[in-house]
């Protein structure tokens, strides 16, 4: 596996994954939509344990979440980029956008389409949850 690496806008933030995704997914959430400013957030959820940050120091905000209770969200200080959610012992969320290759993200669903907005245009051909995807 290639270490795939990313970062925020102004450089002040980088980090690296050292494994392929968990699942990667577009999350429609209000949370998502409010903190990335668009109809939802592509998230690339990888291995806790092969995530690291490797420049600089984000800064957290944490929201309510019905599947984690907390979801701790990580952006830039400098330049306000969203760069991680949905941080845990088992995982972290990447926002695929942040990525230097961003065309390795390919979401294998949408989540919380119940909460989607009538302007946001999703791929009809992904699965849809109304909220989490079923671990069936």
């Amino acid at each position: 596996m290639k270490t795939i690496t990313g970062g925020c806008v102004c450089g002040a933030i980088r980090y690296e994954v050292t494994a392929e995704p968990i699942v990667t997914f577009n999350c429609h959430c209000r949370d998502c939509q409010k903190t990335n400013g668009g109809g939802y957030t592509p998230v690339f959820y990888v291995p806790a344990n092969a995530f690291k940050i490797t420049r600089g120091t984000p800064k957290y905000f944490g929201t309510t979440s019905e599947m984690m209770g907390n979801n701790v969200r990580g952006f830039c200080p400098d330049c306000g980029s969203r760069l991680f959610g949905g941080r845990s012992d088992f995982g972290q969320g990447i926002a695929a956008g942040t990525l230097g290759a961003p065309s390795l993200y390919k979401p294998q669903h949408d989540i919380w389409t119940s909460d989607a907005q009538p302007w946001d245009a999703m791929d009809p051909k992904l699965p849809k949850f109304e909220k989490y995807a079923s671990r069936e």
